[in-house]
């Protein structure tokens, strides 16, 4: 072996070159396979992406200010001015559905990111340490999973009153178990692999061995767990809006909308149909998108 400075900065400058050409030749061939193999996953993905793309794009595409009010407008159904009609207020609800979305998506990433980040902390290290960390750790999410999931989040919600913020933290509060026990039966099993031993053995640290071995090895389960979250999420943030403890009005949420239109289904089935629609299509999407990441990413189905 040449020392450090014998080493020729060429041979070093292409042997990285190359392998980030191999990474992403593999990165390439993985996403053929997976159009290829999971026809489902990619419409799902479609939806969730012209939604994405919506609620970025929400101020040029809304036509309408969606809490702005017309009172010539109350009810109406859906004409060429308003495509979606308009709600008791006269607010257009395409508008309103648009701008939804942004709530909707920031309800479930936050959830999402931070539940995954602290549910798989908890998780790994109960999983690595075991013993009295583990009952530690595991007694609280067990108290926590001995709730239903929605008196849980409503029972946090109201108690912190109505905000986005707040159904973010009773969400999160609610999710973190999930990731806890999946990683922590993750990094059981990886702890014991010879190459764990072997790291082991040669005096890694335990932060090493976490974030070298355990945490790549266990990255599947964790999205596909994170894509199913999502869904639950949208339609969680949904159900506390539509009891009044979600996100506060007057800015627009699908779970509002449905709240605000369940007196009005006989006389305006458009103020149900279009949110309960575009809701329905969010939650199938992240659902299915995660069942057909479970069945790429796992070796047992390839």
């Amino acid at each position: 072996m040449y020392p450090a400075s014998q080493v020729n900065p060429d041979i070093e400058l292409k042997g990285n070159v190359s392998g980030k050409r191999i990474k992403l030749t593999k990165a390439k061939e993985e996403t053929k396979r997976f159009i290829k193999t999971q026809r489902m996953g990619v419409v799902s993905l479609s939806i969730i992406v012209i939604i994405i793309l919506a609620a970025i794009c929400a101020p040029l595409i809304a036509p309408y200010d969606p809490v702005a009010q017309d009172r010539a407008a109350f009810m109406l159904a859906p004409t060429q001015a308003h495509i979606m009609g308009t709600d008791d207020l006269g607010r257009d609800i395409f508008s309103r559905i648009i701008y939804g979305a942004r709530v909707s998506l920031l309800v479930g990433m936050a959830t999402v990111v931070i539940s995954m980040v602290l549910g798989t902390m908890l998780g790994v290290v109960s999983g690595y340490f075991g013993k009295a960390v583990d009952m530690v750790i595991q007694r609280i999410m067990d108290a926590i999973m001995a709730i239903p999931p929605l008196i849980l989040a409503l029972f946090i919600a109201a108690l912190l009153g109505p905000a986005i913020k707040n159904v973010i933290i009773a969400l999160t509060i609610v999710n973190i178990p999930h990731f806890a026990r999946i990683t922590r039966g993750e990094m059981l099993r990886i702890k014991e692999m010879n190459y764990v031993e072997a790291s082991r053995s040669a005096g890694a640290s335990a932060f090493r061995i976490i974030f070298k071995h355990g945490l790549p090895n266990m990255m599947a389960p964790i999205i596909v767990i994170a894509s199913l979250t999502f869904g639950q999420s949208i339609i969680a943030e949904a159900s506390l809006s539509f009891l009044g403890i979600g996100t506060p009005p007057p800015n627009p949420s699908w779970g509002l909308m449905l709240s605000g239109a369940s007196s009005y289904m006989e006389n305006a089935p458009w103020m149900v149909l279009f949110p309960g629609l575009i809701l329905s299509a969010a939650v199938l999407a992240f659902n299915l998108l995660g069942d057909s990441l479970r069945d790429f990413l796992d070796p047992k189905l390839n």
